[in-house]
């Protein structure tokens, strides 16, 4: 399979950026040219409109997230403790991403809110299909959302109040498991 050009990516890769930092509102055509440091035409060229970044935005989502579900499912510790022991990543190509598509399903794109329940309900299924029930299933990934969610805080503070903690709730997830 060819390989985008490379202009292609770094378009793509700045609305991406903006869309993590910034939201959609402030991922105008011009800004993501200004930060890929290509001229409008060269945006353009690549991506017409808003619409085909967003569908590229998509496009990136379901490959990253494609390769996280296969991870989770040959872990060898379980689906359930690597989904959780993974959520406390951010600022990787997958959180950025993630964070990308949610910005564009909060501006009410329909196809990122769709793309967004997809993986979930997949990651929901993997972690049901090792515990065998799904209000344990959601509790874990409860746990692996509050982790991300505090992991993304601004300012690290919550990274120092819950880094220690990470071994105690893997232990309370296999409690978990077992009930």
């Amino acid at each position: 399979m060819a390989r985008p050009p490379l202009a292609r990516e770094k378009v793509l890769d700045a609305y991406v950026a903006l869309l993590h930092a910034e939201g959609e509102r402030a991922a105008t055509m011009d800004a993501v040219a200004q930060r890929a440091g290509v001229s409008k035409g060269g945006l353009l060229y690549h991506f017409p409109s808003k619409e085909a970044l967003a569908e590229a935005v998509l496009a990136r989502f379901d490959e990253i997230t494609a390769r996280d579900l296969a991870e989770m499912a040959r872990a060898p510790e379980g689906p359930s403790r690597h989904f959780v022991r993974t959520s406390w990543v951010t600022e990787d190509s997958m959180d950025h991403t993630y964070n990308a598509t949610l910005r564009l399903a909060q501006a009410g794109h329909a196809a990122a809110v769709e793309a967004l329940e997809v993986v979930h309900e997949k990651w929901l299924d993997q972690i049901r299909g090792e515990v065998g029930d799904t209000g344990v299933a959601e509790a874990i990934m409860l746990i692996g959302e509050g982790l991300y969610h505090q992991a993304a805080m601004p300012g690290g503070w919550s990274r120092r109040t819950f880094a220690r903690n990470l071994d105690q709730l893997l232990v309370l997830v296999d409690r978990l498991k077992e009930a």
